[in-house]
């Protein structure tokens, strides 16, 4: 069943934002010009444009709606998980392993439009950083190195979801992110 089918349904916005998501985070921004977006969502071009007036409208609209899907995802999977630092490794390796997997949508957005495209920039800090602040919550309350410890780990998982994208599996990454992990934990919790 092609994308068109599934999404029959939908409001002519939401069939092209759900389009534009699967194609710019499986096949890249650059990559996927408007009029495929237009083609695969079953709009005619006119009502593309009354919702999208340019491709960068779709860009920032795309980079919003991943960012409140992948947050409620993370945050429903690392709860699932323990709760806890230790919960990163097993929730992130949910999604690695996963048939979907290209890597982060903002670091690949912040590479291919970041220099054109400052918005996008700001969207891909800000997920981040509210990445960096669930992970807070997930290190002793206590800790009085919890926000930088936080940031560490998210700069560590960030790493890991680059190194996933470059071997056949994502399971040296994970191990790698495990012994990060690890490491920070221990000295949060002493």
């Amino acid at each position: 069943m092609d994308n068109q089918s599934l999404n029959a349904d939908l409001p002519p916005a939401e069939r092209i934002l759900i389009t534009a998501h699967a194609l710019f985070y499986r096949d890249g921004i650059r990559a996927t010009g408007i009029d495929r977006v237009i083609a695969e969502s079953g709009v005619a071009k006119k009502t593309f444009y009354r919702y999208y007036p340019a491709k960068n409208d779709l860009i920032i609209a795309f980079l919003e709606y991943r960012h409140r899907n992948w947050m409620t995802w993370f945050e429903d999977a690392v709860q699932r998980h323990g709760a806890n630092a230790d919960a990163l490794v097993p929730a992130l390796a949910e999604w690695f392993e996963g048939d979907a997997y290209r890597g982060c949508a903002f670091i690949n957005a912040v590479v291919e439009v970041g220099g054109t495209q400052p918005e996008a920039v700001d969207i891909s800090r800000r997920h981040k950083l509210d990445m960096a602040a669930v992970i807070r919550t997930l290190l002793p309350a206590s800790s009085r190195t919890a926000k930088a410890d936080a940031r560490a780990l998210a700069m560590a998982v960030d790493g890991a979801i680059v190194g996933a994208q470059f071997e056949e599996s994502p399971d040296a990454a994970l191990k790698t992110l495990a012994r990060i992990v690890k490491a920070i934990a221990d000295t949060a919790r002493s």
